[in-house]
């Protein structure tokens, strides 16, 4: 069996392989910046780079909002030439293979990313996990089992307004203080330029985007009242010198309704969510 995971990101597609009991490889594909439906399909193929020659199943993260009566994404801010693609089809013919079961397992990628987190960690209790990237994604998992808030999702927690006093913004949904236009890609290239992970090896922990991601945490601590929250995604990997700073500015005068003993960390690599959709495909061989 050969399931593959694809997470199409804002800025790279990343891919994994599972034969339903191992992780064969991952891989990632140049980086983009608003890519046609041809340059996705490029992509796709770049990062597979001929390593499979049979299809058993494809389980997909896509950025957007997802119509699963229709199988296709209506909206898609950071992303938007995935609107009203044919998701089934997108891997296949990028791939030229025909995929057994004729159809992707479409996943949130905060739930993806979840999923995988909670299994190789061996997480009990509320897990809340921030997907940073191009954007900011939310998934919360009850012992692995999803909260839903709006379709798929735990809500739409990039667009909660945290707004920094003297550093204000406006998100590319066009709201006001969004958690986005301080943390999302877009955002950090505006600021420190083109080069986002230099900027981000130089992060001390006082920089608006880090003080509206504590300010975002503490209010997820409020809502959903996490035993565990994990950072995630090419951003989160890139900021784990700054953890023990980050940690201060969420837990000092913290709300008591606050989960005793809850804990914060940064996820292992990038990959997480291709190897959470990876699974969940290989779900559908069984």
């Amino acid at each position: 069996m050969i399931c593959l995971g694809i997470d199409v990101g804002g800025t790279s597609v990343k891919a994994v392989a599972f034969d339903g009991t191992r992780w064969l490889w991952t891989g990632q594909s140049d980086f983009y910046r608003t890519p046609t439906a041809q340059q996705l399909s490029r992509a796709i193929a770049q990062v597979v780079d001929g390593r499979v020659s049979r299809l058993d199943a494809v389980g997909l993260c896509v950025p957007g909002i997802y119509d699963a009566s229709q199988r296709r994404i209506t909206l898609s801010v950071n992303v938007p030439s995935l609107a009203n693609l044919s998701l089934d089809r997108l891997v296949p013919e990028a791939l030229g293979i025909a995929c057994k079961t004729g159809r992707a397992e479409v996943v949130n990628d905060g739930f993806a990313a979840a999923s995988d987190i909670q299994r190789s960690r061996q997480l009990k209790g509320r897990l809340l996990v921030l997907a940073l990237g191009t954007g900011v994604g939310i998934s919360v998992l009850d012992d692995g089992v999803p909260l839903r808030v709006d379709g798929e999702g735990a809500g739409q927690f990039g667009q909660i307004d945290v707004s920094i006093a003297g550093e204000d913004v406006i998100g590319p949904d066009g709201g006001a203080g969004g958690l986005e236009g301080y943390i999302g890609n877009a955002a950090l290239a505006k600021k420190y330029g083109e080069d986002v992970s230099a900027a981000l090896q130089k992060f001390t922990g006082d920089e608006p985007a880090i003080k509206a991601l504590a300010r975002a945490i503490r209010i997820a601590h409020a809502i959903y009242r996490p035993a565990h929250i994990v950072l995630c995604g090419g951003l989160a990997t890139r900021l784990r010198h700054v953890l023990p700073a980050l940690r201060q500015q969420v837990a000092t005068n913290l709300t008591s309704v606050t989960r005793p003993g809850w804990n914060l960390d940064i996820a292992d690599d990038d990959f997480h969510a291709a190897r959470g959709a990876a699974w969940e495909a290989a779900k559908s061989c069984r």
